[in-house]
């Protein structure tokens, strides 16, 4: 094992395998002692600058401004390539490139803001900390996702060499800000116990929050929604509600000319912008890009209002832009929808929901599709009593996401296939993302419960080589298979990857013929805490004001 796996797990959201040799105080930092702490450390020696100073923070900034300077090139070459070669590339190919545009576009954004950070202080709270890893670790996996479908499409060689380069320069600058701020920010508060704002039964599937809003707004969403709100809260505060409706009652007709209608980068102490969508079937594509921040959109309830689409890889979308909802945009609520693609089984990758949105929470929904239903692409996620349906790898990505409560629920793939629950995406061990599965219900969708029996189910795979997936106080019923978890091919990542579980129930969970890989690990409540909402996604801190319930915790 190395040393992320023989160090107390509590550590791992800050200490990585690249720092198994760390460098005493007393030795004065220059490229080649610094660069050891790096995954590339050639490669970083050959960009860091001889400052000659005992001070890592300075060569953690000027990491970051060479880090901007690329991210800034990188997205001139994409705009390059999208005027030069528009006309003769295939549907599939521009959307790969459109893909890396809109990526290369938030990355800017992420380092701009990290650089702007770390340049006034040496010195950051741990929320501060966390939430810069948070951008580091989206950084890198903005990049892995331009490439891929930059290789699935076969579009634009020229690339490829720009996306390594950056690749690597990112990396040096997540690593050297892990080893300067993140050894001061080591102390992890533990969640002991439980955090709800309401009650279970307030917070169920009965769409019904305590929101903070005016007299007329509570009067536009009792009026139309039928349903009457909760006491008022304190943390959750409404600044304006508009309602979609199809039938040209309501604002809107569609959802999406709601989200154009509201403002832009607003700020959570000014409240959210919330969304009422009624009851119906909406055949749109729903995106949320990064200028809608805060903004909640409230369903009648799961099978209720339904956003449903068929985008899908055979047809020539790119994975990531085969999603039904795409949200972007800081602080998204979701609560009581379903989201669906229809593509089925035979189209292969088919996203339901793809979710980039740092501090975002979905509550009481359901997220339906075959291959690669739910992309938990980046940043800091929290989803609880959702359905998710699927096959292969149906809850992937590479965001630091935990889901509490929520049912998932194995589908009938095509025959010869087999389905995998996860794929998770950690590319570097100096990422803070992982999927932590907390008190779920894993089990046999109806189609998959009658068939033969032949599918054979598994809790996930290893997508990337630091793949990082927890199963903690969770039911798992007896389709999963006993080994538990599948090879992605040959031995790749079975020893780099973090694979646990801890405290599981049901005819499924037992671990005695469980995987024998040196990444797989069976653990204790004290190694578990670090995978909770209070630890893994530091949720304390942002969702209190989204007013979901959530067990801070283990249970």
């Amino acid at each position: 094992m190395t040393i992320l796996y023989t160090i107390p797990i509590l550590f791992i959201l800050f200490i990585s395998a690249s720092f198994a040799d760390i460098i005493p105080s007393n030795t004065p930092l220059t490229p080649e002692n610094v660069c050891n702490a790096t995954l590339s450390p050639k490669f970083c020696k050959s960009v860091l600058p001889k400052l000659g100073k005992n001070n890592i923070y300075d060569y953690c900034r000027s990491s970051f401004g060479q880090s901007l300077q690329s991210a800034r090139k990188f997205a001139g070459l994409v705009d390059y390539y999208l005027k030069k070669d528009s006309s003769t590339l295939s549907k599939s190919a521009i959307q790969a490139l459109e893909d890396c545009k809109l990526m290369s576009e938030l990355t800017i954004d992420f380092l701009d803001s990290c650089s702007s950070t770390i340049n006034i202080s040496s010195i950051l709270p741990n929320k501060q900390t966390d939430s810069l890893q948070s951008l580091l670790s989206a950084v890198l996996t903005n990049q892995q996702t331009c490439l891929e479908g930059l290789q699935d499409t076969a579009s634009e060689n020229g690339l490829y060499t720009a996306i390594a380069d950056a690749t690597k320069l990112y990396g040096v600058s997540l690593a050297l800000f892990t080893r300067g701020w993140g050894y001061k920010t080591l102390k992890v508060n533990f969640g002991l116990g439980r955090k709800l704002l309401f009650s279970d039964r307030e917070a169920g599937r009965d769409g019904r929050l305590p929101l903070r809003m005016s007299n007329k707004h509570r009067e536009i969403f009792e009026s139309v929604s039928g349903r009457k709100l909760l006491q008022s809260s304190d943390t959750v505060v409404v600044r304006d509600i508009k309602v979609v409706n199809p039938n040209g009652t309501e604002d809107f007709t569609t959802i999406n000319d709601a989200i154009a209608a509201a403002p832009n980068k607003t700020k959570i102490e000014d409240g959210y912008f919330i969304i009422y969508v009624v009851e119906g079937v909406y055949e749109e594509y729903v995106v949320i890009d990064k200028n809608k921040r805060n903004l909640m959109i409230i369903g009648d309830g799961i099978n209720k209002t339904i956003i449903t689409g068929n985008r899908n890889v055979v047809d020539g979308s790119t994975t990531f832009n085969s999603a039904t909802f795409a949200v972007v945009g800081q602080g998204f609520v979701g609560i009581n929808i379903t989201v669906r693609n229809t593509a089925g089984a035979i189209k292969h990758q088919a996203v339901a929901v793809r979710n980039g949105a740092d501090m975002s929470t979905f509550l009481s929904c359901s997220f339906e599709g075959y291959q690669d239903t739910l992309y938990t692409h980046s940043l800091r996620q929290f989803y609880r009593n959702c359905d998710i349906y699927g096959t292969v790898d149906f809850i992937f990505g590479n965001a630091a996401v935990v889901l509490q409560d929520c049912n998932l629920y194995g589908r009938l793939p095509m025959s010869n296939q087999f389905n995998a629950l996860t794929a998770q995406g950690r590319t570097d061990p100096n990422q803070n993302t992982g999927i932590s599965i907390h008190n779920c219900n894993i089990q046999a969708a109806p189609d998959l419960a009658a068939s033969s029996g032949t599918t054979k189910s598994y809790l996930g795979r290893p997508w990337k080589e630091y793949s990082r997936t927890v199963y903690m106080q969770s039911s798992i019923d007896s389709f999963i298979d006993p080994a538990g978890w599948r090879a992605w091919d040959g031995d790749f990542a079975l020893s780099t990857l973090y694979y646990a579980e801890y405290d599981n129930r049901g005819s499924g969970s037992s671990t005695a013929n469980r995987v024998t890989w040196p990444g797989y690990n069976v653990i204790d409540a004290t190694n578990a805490t670090a995978f909770t909402v209070s630890n893994f996604i530091a949720g304390d801190g942002w969702l209190p004001a989204t007013g979901a319930p959530h067990d801070g915790g283990l249970v």
